[in-house]
């Protein structure tokens, strides 16, 4: 069954730019950076790469990558933008890489497209080298529990979230500019567990907020929690960090 990312891809580009959208711009690429920049890193896995903008930006810092995405259409664009970059067709539950071959495994909004969330965790902890980082940036679950029509105006017309079901971990279409894709909702111990089952050590978490853009926007980013960023660290060696 479709999952709608064939369909929505060229939406999907067209909408990203060059540039991303507000949410990549003004939320989650300064808080994403400024993990970048805490630590130096040889190479990088980028899963669910998309048109392959995260594995631009982590270039201007120096770090190799190679992108995966299951879209054979954001693929085409990203090898289009970069064509001296690595990118190739593959899935987050069946990586198809060596065993500890990157410092850092990125996954920048694409937790919330993986199906086999517990697959995906084995194979990033696979591919992560012994004290290596997983980055990640993902929609918020008390916000997934609210889609697709959680802004609804109240009695008195003031548009206000609602969220239902929080801890039934679920598909959910959703719709934008569009693009029309499956998304999954999950409670975020749905997210947590696998890590730390797999021996990860959580080292940062955070709800970044709007550090620019139009001023109503970032209000409206305010109002809800849309995103959170985790900071994961495989250990050292076996039994020691």
């Amino acid at each position: 069954m479709s999952d709608g990312w064939d369909e929505s891809a060229a939406a999907w580009i067209a909408a990203m730019g060059e540039d991303g959208d507000y949410s990549r711009t003004y939320v989650l690429d300064p808080a994403m950076l400024d993990r970048l920049r805490r630590r130096t890193f040889g190479n990088a896995l980028d899963i669910g790469c998309g048109e392959g903008r995260f594995c631009r930006i982590m270039q201007t810092l120096g770090i190799a990558t190679v992108g995966i995405d299951p879209t054979v259409a954001l693929i085409d664009r990203a090898r289009e933008l970069d064509p001296s970059g690595h990118y190739r067709v593959a899935r987050a539950e069946s990586l198809g890489i060596t065993d500890e071959s990157f410092d850092l495994v990125g996954c920048y909004l694409s937790l919330i497209d993986i199906p086999d969330i517990a697959s995906a965790a084995t194979e990033i902890e696979r591919a992560l080298r012994p004290g290596g980082t997983l980055l990640i940036a993902n929609l918020s679950s008390f916000n997934t529990a609210g889609m697709p029509g959680g802004w609804q105006a109240d009695a008195s017309g003031v548009r206000r979230f609602s969220i239902d079901r929080y801890l039934e971990e679920r598909a959910v279409w959703v719709s934008w500019d569009g693009i029309t894709v499956q998304n999954w909702h999950r409670p975020l111990s749905a997210y947590i567990a696998p890590f730390l089952e797999r021996g990860l050590t959580l080292k940062y978490f955070a709800e970044p907020t709007p550090v620019g853009g139009d001023p109503m926007r970032a209000a409206h980013y305010r109002r809800v929690p849309f995103f959170n960023v985790m900071e994961w660290r495989k250990p050292a060696t076996h039994g020691n960090e």
